[in-house]
């Protein structure tokens, strides 16, 4: 039972042929050996790449148990009769080989790469990975007492500061990963599986109504997509010490680009296959739909480019109009590349939803916008010359999208 259970959900991670296995570890190997012919070395305490490691693998493990997709083939293989433990350890296991291979085996390609590391160190971090697997499963698994999670969790994290650097931090770890088991061994499948409440059916029913209710209640709906954006915010606010410190004023967009790096509301689309179909196919979509869109990741661009900005005038100083302006042309420009991207080029080829938080291409407008602020740091004048191409390719987008 438990060998037909993992290879269902293997099957449903890696491919029918698992064809998606060879393709990852291919672009680790060639991340790894790129970097590490280049002689690019970076001092990393122990305590941070645990730390780094634990948390991303952590993340991801925690993005694939509640990706909506997956919930779909829970439900449908929770409707057949099994074993509660096999099927508990079974999902886990394929989850986190998921997670492992695919998502943080490229971290940790770059980490070996730019770092020295030993033996122990190695050894060390394959057991963080574990770990952090365990920890994210047995959390997730008793999200319903979410205040026991948040103080499980930042002990675990307080450890990893405190003691990352001390070699009994591998014995620590297993310790708490046995208890992380213990929970699991008294779990059952329906524990992992994401409850439909009344409330959820009746503001799926009204989303026709408006699309700014539709995208407003989209965030309220998940709760991790408005995390990130109090991520994007806390970033903002600190941000400008940090900025300061390497170049002065004249990084301060560079400071809009970094921000412009807020995956969640750029995925509409791609992660909603019914609304992409729907907009596809109805009459008159393509304005109705686009212009609000954009409007909409505009005004949540603005929100962090504005506590950026405040943070840098309250911390640092030397605010000028020129950098309002640039706040308004950063959160247009990477609305409207957004959007742009998300319609002509929609990712369709992801298995569950953490799929589409680590694609590339969530990397190209933050990249393109990083290239503005690069010469835009460089040569400041240039920036009134952006503003007068912000105002034309608004014009023309919006006629595009008009028609």
């Amino acid at each position: 039972m438990m060998k037909m259970t993992d290879k269902a959900f293997a099957k449903k991670l890696f491919g029918a042929k698992y064809e998606r296995l060879p393709r990852t570890l291919l672009i680790d190997i060639i991340v790894f050996w790129g970097l590490y012919i280049a002689g690019f070395q970076v001092q990393i305490a122990s305590s941070v790449r645990v730390l780094m490691v634990s948390a991303f693998t952590a993340g991801v493990m925690w993005q694939a148990l509640s990706s909506k997709d997956n919930a779909e083939e829970l439900k449908a293989m929770l409707m057949l009769p099994f074993r509660h433990r096999e099927f508990v350890f079974s999902y886990v296991a394929a989850l986190g080989v998921y997670a492992i291979l695919t998502k943080t085996g490229l971290l940790l390609a770059v980490l070996l790469a730019v770092s020295e590391w030993k033996m122990i160190e190695i050894i060390g971090i394959v057991l963080c990975m574990l770990h952090a697997v365990l920890l994210a499963a047995a959390v997730y698994s008793l999200r319903k007492y979410w205040y026991a999670d948040i103080l499980w969790t930042a002990i675990v994290v307080a450890a990893i500061l405190l003691y990352g650097s001390r070699t009994w931090i591998s014995l620590l770890l297993p310790a708490n990963g046995l208890l992380a088991v213990l929970f699991l061994w008294r779990a059952d499948g329906y524990a992992f599986y994401q409850w439909e409440s009344k409330r959820s059916y009746a503001v799926r029913q009204k989303k026709r109504a408006s699309l700014w209710r539709y995208f407003f209640r989209y965030l309220t709906c998940h709760k991790n997509y408005l995390f990130n954006t109090a991520v994007m915010w806390c970033v903002a606010l600190v941000m400008p010490y940090f900025l300061k410190e390497i170049a002065g004023l004249s990084v301060v967009p560079i400071g809009f680009a970094v921000l412009s790096l807020n995956t969640p509301i750029c995925i509409l689309l791609s992660c909603d296959r019914d609304l992409e179909q729907a907009v596809r196919f109805l009459p008159g979509q393509k304005r109705r739909f686009c212009i609000p869109y954009c409007l909409f990741i505009f005004l949540c661009n603005m929100m962090a480019d504005t506590i950026f900005l405040i943070s840098w005038q309250t911390q640092n100083g030397g605010g000028t109009a020129l950098m309002a302006c640039g706040v308004v042309f950063f959160a247009l420009q990477s609305a409207v590349l957004s959007v742009l991207l998300e319609w002509f080029y929609p990712i369709h080829d992801w298995k569950i939803e953490s799929d589409l938080w680590h694609h590339p291409r969530k990397y190209v407008v933050p990249a393109v916008m990083l290239l503005l602020a690069g010469a835009a740091s460089a040569w400041p004048l240039l920036l009134y010359a952006m503003l007068v191409l912000m105002a034309v390719e608004t014009v023309v987008v919006l006629g595009i999208c008009w028609k």
